[in-house]
């Protein structure tokens, strides 16, 4: 974990020094994505640099210091616009999704990133990618879970051999379960 945030300094850092004076002046924002999904965003052409040796700090041009947690997925620069993406716990919790046009199970995805379905082999891990929901199953089945707009949500199957990034072997929907009786 800390060759990773050392790593993600690395790169904020070489990044800020490039692309900061361009950044700042399109009033872009630096979005800190942290584990559980929580987003927090900030505006580039304030900030100096983000040092992220223990304790992690966003550092501004004005001198004051602000403390950032250690547990940091991910930090993206761009446009503020960003943050509108589903975060991780968007995802948390029961889906009942399609199987193809040939009926529907259940996915359960899980705060620690393990997820469960009802069908097939039954365990998984997950993880958040680009506001959307990356399932790998046991038994080599991919599945990804997205909002596409409305509230609605849909499920991509990709068959075993095939990765995230191929045509995928089905798409159906998928609902969310929260707060409702299973």
């Amino acid at each position: 974990m800390r060759g990773l945030v050392q790593s993600l300094g690395a790169v904020a850092i070489l990044i800020l020094t490039t692309v900061a004076p361009a950044v700042a002046d399109d009033h872009s924002a630096i979005v800190i994505v942290y584990r559980d999904g929580h987003r927090q965003t900030l505006s580039s052409s304030a900030i100096a640099r983000i040092d992220l040796k223990a304790p992690a700090a966003v550092v501004y041009k004005n001198g004051r210091r602000e403390k950032i947690a250690s547990e940091i997925q991910q930090i993206e620069f761009g446009a503020a616009s960003s943050a509108s993406l589903p975060g991780r716990s968007h995802f948390i919790g029961k889906w009942e999704v399609g199987q193809g046009g040939s009926g529907h199970f259940l996915v359960t995805l899980d705060e620690n990133g393990t997820a469960k379905k009802s069908i097939g082999a039954p365990g998984g891990t997950w993880t958040l990618v680009d506001g959307e929901a990356h399932i790998s199953w046991d038994d080599g089945w991919h599945d990804v879970i997205r909002k596409v707009g409305g509230g609605k949500h849909e499920k991509l199957a990709f068959e075993p051999g095939k990765s995230f990034s191929d045509e995928p072997s089905n798409v159906d929907y998928a609902k969310s379960l929260q707060n409702k009786a299973i």
